[in-house]
């Protein structure tokens, strides 16, 4: 059996670019695709804090260490610059790989710089 997992997630991305007239869907600071193991065309989920939107896309390499999350063409209607933005991948894990397995969570600043990395999320309290 093979379960499909959170391989990784940019919590808190702020969108710095909109571009409805360019080609591909979500532009990535590349030192942070690197940092996330995201690959450059893998398909991800995006899901908008500001309005709710949710939209699965693919990701794309912009300029290392730029900081910048560009939504680009039809996506780029679903996001606007200062939105803020969850970035997520997902892989599928057979068994054996489920009894190691730990995402990659990158907790990011309002200007897309790293401020914590995890492998687990905290337990949600009443």
């Amino acid at each position: 059996m093979r379960s499909t997992m959170l391989q990784t997630k940019l919590h808190r991305a702020t969108v710095t670019h909109s571009e409805l007239h360019y080609e591909g869907s979500c532009a990535i600071d590349g030192s942070l695709l690197d940092l996330s193991g995201i690959r450059e065309y893998q398909q991800i989920d995006i899901y908008n804090v500001n309005n709710g939107e949710r939209f699965t896309t693919y990701a794309i390499r912009a300029e290392e260490n730029s900081g910048i999350i560009s939504v680009n063409g039809a996506a780029a209607r679903r996001a606007t610059a200062g939105d803020i933005l969850i970035i997520c991948a997902y892989s599928e894990y057979n068994e054996e790989e489920l009894a190691v397995f730990k995402p990659r969570l990158i907790y990011l600043d309002d200007n897309n710089g790293v401020k914590d990395t995890r492998n687990a999320i905290p337990v949600q309290a009443a």
